[in-house]
């Protein structure tokens, strides 16, 4: 039997933390993806240029740097707001970035400009054909986004979702750079106090691959779902 070294309840907690990381940070990639797509596919030339932008700046810089930046840039940026209000209204506050929070934010903002660009793929290969015969049986816009719009796309966007959840899942062992007791950072303070990093270096590796493995079950299912109804091509 492997001995923990009584590291087996961190560890468990460690391993709490890093899915409801992933799964929060997953829910906000998602809502600023639908925002990119939507701005990158607007007429507006400054919703255009915005979601292109982040997108770039996004897809362009390392994510480690990136949540370096905002973690460390974004403490001392508060500090100098709460530093200006004390000398200019003597108003004394101060305010901590936490550092799940700063995790969920940052791998959220990074995966939001990659789900943008999925779900903008997803949007351009509906058949617009479809949306046109819903409008003619008198469905409002809202109405045809929810009943036609919006499940030909998911059909379309799950292959790109499922690897970006992946991906993102993957990304979660960074915050440990952060400071956040997640199942990595456990895991290397384990390995040092112990000097035995291949034993909780690999139930690391397990708890990862079985997490991916669920998901893949649950985003096969969810594709199963959306094509019903449509051929399967050759």
């Amino acid at each position: 039997m492997i001995d923990l070294h009584g590291y087996g309840p961190r560890l468990l907690e460690g391993a709490l933390v890093t899915i409801e990381l992933a799964v929060l940070s997953l829910i906000l990639a998602i809502f600023l993806g639908l925002l990119t797509a939507s701005a990158k596919m607007s007429r507006s030339w400054l919703l255009h240029r915005v979601g292109t932008l982040y997108t770039t700046i996004i897809r362009g810089v390392p994510d480690l740097v990136l949540m370096m930046l905002l973690f460390f840039g974004g403490q001392i940026g508060i500090n100098m707001i709460t530093d200006w209000l004390y000398d200019q209204f003597n108003i004394d506050i101060f305010i901590n970035i936490n550092e799940f929070v700063a995790g969920v934010f940052t791998i959220g903002l990074i995966f939001g400009a990659y789900m943008g660009e999925t779900f903008r793929g997803a949007f351009l290969a509906v058949d617009s054909g479809q949306i046109e015969a819903g409008r003619a049986y008198g469905m409002t816009q809202s109405l045809v986004f929810r009943r036609i719009r919006f499940p030909l796309m998911m059909r379309h966007a799950l292959p790109g979702l499922s690897n970006n959840w992946m991906v993102l899942l993957k990304t979660t062992a960074l915050v440990s750079v952060i400071g956040l007791s997640d199942m990595v950072r456990v895991a290397a303070e384990a390995s040092k106090a112990t000097r035995e990093p291949f034993t909780f270096m690999i139930i690391v590796g397990i708890v990862y691959l079985l997490i991916a493995s669920v998901s893949e079950w649950g985003f096969a299912r969810l594709q199963k779902h959306y094509d019903t109804g449509h051929a399967e091509a050759n």
